[in-house]
């Protein structure tokens, strides 16, 4: 109970960190925690991955009788992203002016720089290859003189072979 004698109904944290936040976004970077929550949406997953919404820039507006203009997006990507990106700047236009419900969006500007690190998921260990794998790699090397280039192509086989053995079982 509060001290009024009221029980108040639980809130999602979500909605708390959305309260606080939006506020915030929109005074620093003139985005909403919406945009951002919904950028796989505006973008596609394709490019949702690679790419985030920096900040809304308004143009300046002198007086309250300047007409209206519509602000600039600025887009983080990652380099080879950018020319996705670039391709596809009138649709994300459209669908971020859809999204924000009127044209405030008149055109996208990259900002190319690495998004946050996110944790690379860890490989695992190729399967160990099979002694008749091994005999028949060392046999197709054998011809081979040069000892570095042997133990090269030796280990690019046993590569292959463990990519190949890691497909058929994941599939």
């Amino acid at each position: 109970m509060t001290g009024k004698g009221r029980w108040h109904n639980p809130v999602p944290v979500s909605d708390l960190a959305t309260a606080l936040l939006d506020p915030v976004l929109r005074r620093r970077a003139g985005l909403s925690m919406d945009l951002v929550q919904c950028w796989p949406e505006i973008v596609g997953e394709r490019l949702a991955g690679c790419t985030r919404p920096e900040r809304i820039a308004w143009p300046r507006r002198f007086s309250e009788d300047d007409p209206f203009k519509p602000a600039t997006l600025v887009i983080a990507c990652e380099g080879p992203a950018a020319l996705h990106v670039q391709h596809e700047t009138g649709e994300i236009i459209a669908r971020a002016n859809s999204f924000l419900g009127f044209a405030a969006i008149g055109r996208v500007k990259i900002v190319q720089k690495p998004l946050s690190a996110q944790p690379r998921q860890r490989r695992t260990p190729p399967p160990p290859l099979s002694p008749p794998e091994r005999q028949r790699l060392a046999g197709l090397t054998q011809a081979i003189e040069d000892e570095g280039l042997r133990a090269s192509l030796q280990r690019l086989g046993e590569n292959v072979l463990a990519a190949r053995k890691r497909r058929l079982a994941d599939s």
